[in-house]
């Protein structure tokens, strides 16, 4: 056990009671640095650890989110949230942890401090004062002369009261620098003791917490062993089909991708021309399903139909093209030009659209014919319709909706009744004689409430329309000086404004006549829309569209005649044939047209007589 200040010692005020209590001092300050250094340290580590529990949390929370990826494994899930848990409650161990740290270490030793060490400075500070007040008293007194008795008996009482008070101050600075070395040696180890056992109290709890963690770790363990053996075996099997592709396809030339399990007949990458005037290209994802052409400028953006029908639509390719492999859609209302990577892509794209069309219309007329037909109806003069009536109204409705199809495409009378499919116009019953005069081959009648349409007919009626006509056969009527009749004007009036308009063109607005340019419905061979082209050439590439529409449509009639298994449409010959027909309606139209018209003129004919006959 140390040694303590002798109380009598510190009476006597021994020249070994000063060493010993110089020594007594040298260690309490020694022992307050000490003091303070722990402290600071503490409150070092304990601020370390909070950091420490922060950063932990979010570092569960992140583990948190990244295991709720494995939410299809239900075993592995199980665990990972007892192991999850586990670990959240190991955090809230180690923070009490801190709190008692702090507790045991902080506040008790600056309790001890702040107890003690304030008063023996004061009672020190009172102690060297009181003992330099003694040697001064000590110092008088012994110069005072024998010869002055009172100077002496004063010096003597002085001397004695200030002894008395050293000794009172000198006992209480030894008592307090006692009791203070007895009491830090309690507290420094309360507080070690409490900050060791708050230790034992956190390695315990996490012991007892791993230890029913133990059944989920071997569960767990036995789990990645089994992963472990099936990563070795997919890895494998990814290298094989890795190193199969290398060899197979990766040969850097371009493929085409056919995907029957989405219904895409073929998909892949061309550059699409962009129809302003810049004529930028860019490479889209196109794709072929459902009879429609449609594209994805990027993986983000949504796809967009560019062909909603292609059995409206003619593929060639396009050799005019400064750029290679390049070929091009035509439908009635625009032209798009696309380019391929390469020839093997472009010819596997060319087919891919023929075939499709070709397809579309196979799928259509199969459907027809598995239909059961109903009986032909008994004609009566209340209902000369050979159609169902439930139907009549609707194609009268769907013509009648065109743009400017509510009047007469000639001479403007409301609600007309017939329609030419050849020019894709409404006109009343007097125009429609006229235009029977013209031929089919100019103009083919046919009745919206008598006769049958297909839908693409409909189609085309509505597309094209009396507005987008009239706008190439009568764009020059106001420089002409020409007044289009009316309903009410005469017959002779309209068959001569009619032929003027459709069989000598004489409104059509030529490329070399002045005038501000009017937009027409034609693209060319850029794939633009022809702003300043030719009117006239515009007319003639609508009708040679609808030639080949029609050929189309031959094509087809020719594989109902044989039945639905015939294989005439494939036939080599045939092909060859019908391959001449289409070069024939795109280069020369009017040369198809003319080895068309007698056989059209006798279709008119009959067509005439039956309409006629049902009118009457």
């Amino acid at each position: 056990m140390d040694s303590l200040l002798d109380f009598e010692e510190c009476i006597k005020d021994s020249p070994e009671f000063r060493l010993t209590l110089d020594q007594f001092e040298a260690d309490v300050s020694s022992l307050e640095t000490h003091l303070d250094k722990v402290m600071k340290l503490c409150g070092k580590m304990v601020e370390a650890g909070q950091a420490y529990n922060s950063a932990n949390k979010l570092f569960l929370s992140s583990l948190a989110e990244l295991l709720s990826y494995q939410k299809k494994e239900t075993v592995v899930m199980s665990c990972l949230n007892q192991f999850q848990q586990g670990l959240q409650e190991m955090l809230s161990f180690h923070t009490m942890l801190l709190d008692q740290t702090q507790r045991a270490i902080v506040q008790q030793l600056s309790s001890l401090c702040s107890q003690f060490l304030p008063q023996l400075v004061d009672t020190r500070k009172e102690f060297v004062r009181i003992g330099e007040d003694l040697e001064t008293a000590a110092a008088k007194n012994a110069q005072v002369s024998r010869h002055k008795a009172a100077d002496a008996e004063r010096a003597s009482h002085l001397l004695l009261a200030t002894r008395k008070c050293y000794q009172h101050f000198a006992l209480d600075y030894c008592l307090q620098l006692n009791t203070f070395k007895t009491q830090q040696k309690m507290d420094v180890l309360n507080s070690v003791f409490s900050f060791v056992h708050a230790q034992f109290t956190f390695f315990h709890q996490g012991f007892d917490l791993l230890r029913d963690l133990e059944p989920s770790m071997k569960t767990l363990g036995a789990q990645l062993s089994q992963l472990s053996a099936d990563c070795a075996t997919k890895r494998k099997e990814l290298e094989n089909r890795h190193l199969l592709v290398q060899q197979r396809d990766a040969s850097g030339e371009p493929m085409v991708n056919s995907c029957p399990s989405n219904g895409a007949v073929i998909q892949g990458y061309l550059f699409k021309r962009s129809r302003r005037k810049s004529k930028t290209w860019k490479r889209c994802w196109f794709t072929i399903r459902d009879h429609q052409l449609i594209y994805k400028k990027s993986h983000k953006e949504d796809a967009a139909v560019l062909f909603e029908d292609l059995r409206l639509c003619a593929v060639k390719p396009a050799d005019h093209m400064d750029r290679r492999f390049c070929f091009e859609l035509l439908s009635v209302q625009k032209c798009c030009v696309l380019q391929a990577d390469s020839e093997q892509l472009k010819q596997a794209w060319l087919s891919a659209l023929q075939g499709s069309i070709d397809l579309a219309y196979r799928e259509r007329s199969d459907a027809q014919l598995t239909q059961p037909k109903d009986p032909p109806p008994v004609l009566s003069a209340g209902d000369a319709s050979p159609g169902p009536p439930s139907q009549r109204p609707a194609v009268l409705a769907v013509a009648l909706g065109g743009p400017g199809n509510q009047r007469c495409c000639d001479c403007g009378q409301e609600e007309p009744r017939w329609a030419s499919v050849n020019l894709g116009v409404t006109v009343c019953i007097e125009c429609s004689g006229i235009h029977r005069s013209l031929g089919v081959h100019l103009s083919k009648i046919r009745s919206l409430t008598l006769d049958s349409w297909e839908a693409e007919q409909l189609k085309l009626l509505c597309v094209l329309g009396n507005d987008v006509v009239n706008g190439i056969y009568e764009a020059r009527c106001s420089e002409e000086g020409r007044v289009k009749p009316g309903s009410d004007s005469p017959r002779s009036e309209k068959e001569m404004w009619i032929r003027e308009k459709y069989v000598e063109k004489r409104f059509v607005q030529s490329s070399s006549s002045g005038g501000a340019s009017k937009s027409y419905l034609t693209h060319d061979a850029t794939g633009h829309m022809a702003s300043s082209q030719n009117p006239l050439i515009a007319a003639q590439k609508v009708e040679t569209f609808l030639v080949k529409l029609r050929m189309a449509r031959m094509n087809e009639e020719m594989r109902d005649s044989e039945g639905v298994f015939s294989g005439t449409g494939d036939d080599e010959t045939f092909q060859d044939i019908f391959r001449d027909f289409s070069n024939m309606a795109s280069n020369d139209p009017e040369k198809l047209r003319r080895q068309f018209v007698r056989g059209g003129e006798e279709e008119e004919d009959e067509g005439d007589k039956n309409s006629q006959a049902c009118a009457d």
